[in-house]
């Protein structure tokens, strides 16, 4: 399976590396090399990842890498990320609208 990120998905790891890199650039790189890595490894297991409680369907599952939820929707031959975000944060629901 394939990964696809969407838009929003990649301005979320953008501005988390971007966050972290204000106290440091070298730890931001590996936090969001770790987050890209996560992603990449859910496609070979796409139903590995929970349900994702705020929506409740088989077809959007996460992963939680750190402190951080990886959100996904699995399609027949990838998965879209559709967001990444802090988990002690609420999900940002707006992102599920394109689902």
């Amino acid at each position: 399976m394939k990964v696809a990120w969407t838009r929003g998905a990649l301005q979320d790891l953008t501005d988390i590396g971007r966050f972290v890199a204000g106290d440091d650039p070298s730890a931001a790189r590996r936090l969001t090399a770790r987050l890209k890595t996560r992603a990449t490894r859910a496609s070979r297991f796409p139903y590995a990842g929970r349900v994702v409680p705020e929506f409740g369907r088989e077809d959007i599952r996460e992963f939680v890498e750190g402190n951080y939820r990886i959100v996904y929707r699995v399609l027949k031959r990838h998965i879209h990320i559709l967001t990444v975000f802090e988990g002690h944060r609420q999900m940002p629901l707006e992102r599920a609208e394109s689902v």
